[in-house]
């Protein structure tokens, strides 16, 4: 079993910076890519940003410009760099990996536990 181990998370203030990070446990055999996903109360889960095995990124046009997507290959950890943080990025962000634990298996999603995000003075 995969289990993505997420941390970083917490209370900051407008303009302020945090950055997450995310690994997984267990044995990984390859990753299609990973990525960064947020739910606020009332609403749907949304991609934040997404990072390819090819180092290519894509991101909500929301946080264009403020967050930038990373990935240390050799650790298989995902990092989120969240700068000029607003009251809007508020949410609980959960990390996704696409990846499959054998050769020749699927690619499966797994997701993390969420780490929560405040954004307030």
């Amino acid at each position: 079993q995969v289990q993505l181990v997420e941390s970083g998370g917490g209370l900051v203030q407008p303009g302020g910076s945090l950055r997450l990070s995310c690994t997984p446990s267990g044995s990984i055999f390859s990753i299609n890519a990973m990525g960064w996903y947020r739910q606020a109360p009332g609403k749907e889960r949304e991609l934040v940003a997404v990072i390819s095995s090819d180092s290519s990124t894509k991101y909500a046009d929301s946080v264009k410009g403020r967050f930038t997507i990373s990935m240390d290959n050799a650790r298989n950890t995902v990092y989120l760099q969240m700068n000029s943080l607003k009251p809007e990025d508020t949410a609980v962000y959960y990390c996704n990996c696409n990846c499959r634990r054998r050769a020749y298996s699927d690619y499966f999603d797994y997701w993390g536990q969420g780490t929560q995000v405040t954004v307030s003075s």
